[in-house]
């Protein structure tokens, strides 16, 4: 290859990472239209989105976990269901099912009928809320982009984006999300209640006759296709061998037997002293996946085609929190997750 033509594809990529960096903007600016404060809130959902990930929002009732989704939808364009669930939803109840439908000629046979998750971009409001039972119906459709019924593969919309949302005080009533479920979120994330500043805004906006509408970013018909061409830019960022071991590195470092797993990372008798006293499981493959694509998207938001040390370890906590399972000591010594990916964070050499 000429010295023109690594030119050129170098202009061509810069100019890729510009048109996105753009578009991620006007998206963010016009959500920032209804949606006081949480700016890292939005940005991360952001990057699960083009990561094609899903995220679990965890935050008291009232802080605008509904809004956000909707204004998402309507910024980008896209379907937007809500399914509020309860102990009494049944699994037919998301996914659709089977009904007899009596043709012209008189004869009778089933046809499949599409339930909510037949949707863009879908609300899974207090996911906790329903039985074991309902919950694992999600777990195709978030893993594999299809529901299942009577035998048959329906494919859902693309692009398909869950987020979730759980009360963390209000127990009472609720199941527990299983492991494997909560491996399939991108991001676990945790709004806070507004700031006295914020607080305001938020009063104004919505006491007021005034009204801020959402303008779509893309056309309708060309949204898909756009978000298609964005996403496959963040699957184009290159990562080095150096990050790939850290980010590899951070993910045995959760786990209580990683002396043995051959990770040369972790400081002896510190980082793996801690994650073997309070943690019974480590974060699972999929954690190491998230860190990589999210980090990606960080690194076209700063204008570049690589990866950073940096792009990680913004990301990490947020990536992993709800992956490692903590044992009783760790509850009885109120250590959270997030602390000790933290200060894995800190010990790891880079």
């Amino acid at each position: 290859m000429t010295n023109k033509e690594k030119s050129g594809d170098v202009a061509d990529i810069k100019k890729e990472i510009d048109k996105f960096k753009r578009d991620y903007n006007r998206i963010s600016e016009e959500i920032g239209k209804v949606i006081v404060g949480n700016k890292d809130i939005v940005k991360k959902i952001l990057i699960a989105f083009f990561a094609n990930g899903h995220v679990l929002l965890e935050g008291v009732p009232g802080l605008g976990k509904t809004l956000l989704v909707k204004s998402l939808s309507k910024v980008l364009g896209f379907d937007f269901k809500r399914i509020q669930f309860t102990p009494d939803l049944m699994p037919a109840d998301i996914t659709g099912t089977q009904i007899v439908v009596e043709r012209g000629d008189g004869r009778k046979e089933f046809e499949f009928s599409a339930g909510p998750l037949f949707t863009n971009i879908l609300l899974a409001d207090e996911i906790n809320r329903a039985t074991p039972k309902t919950q694992s119906s999600m777990l195709e459709a978030m893993e594999e982009r299809q529901v299942t019924v009577g035998g048959k593969s329906h494919r859902l919309r693309d692009p398909f984006f869950v987020m979730a949302t759980q009360n963390p005080i209000e127990m009472e009533g609720t199941y527990t999300l299983p492991e494997a479920q909560m491996d399939r979120f991108f991001f676990r994330l945790h709004i806070a209640f507004p700031k006295f500043d914020e607080l305001k805004g938020i009063l104004r906006q919505t006491t007021a006759n005034e009204s801020h509408a959402i303008k779509p970013v893309f056309d309708s018909s060309s949204a898909v296709k756009r978000v298609a061409e964005m996403r496959k830019l963040v699957r184009d960022v290159l990562v080095s061998s150096k990050v790939e071991d850290y980010i590899t590195s951070i993910v045995l470092a959760t786990h209580p037997n990683s002396r043995d797993s051959g990770n040369p990372k972790p400081d002896e008798g510190d980082v793996t002293d801690y994650t073997e006293r309070y943690i019974t499981f480590g974060a699972s493959p999929r954690g190491a996946q998230a860190i990589v694509l999210a980090a990606k998207v960080n690194a076209l938001l700063d204008d570049r085609a690589n990866i950073s040390y940096e792009d990680v370890d913004k990301i990490a906590v947020s990536a992993l929190n709800h992956r490692i399972l903590l044992n009783f000591e760790a509850d009885a010594d109120n250590i959270k997750s997030e602390h000790i990916i933290e200060k894995i964070l800190e010990k790891l050499e880079k």
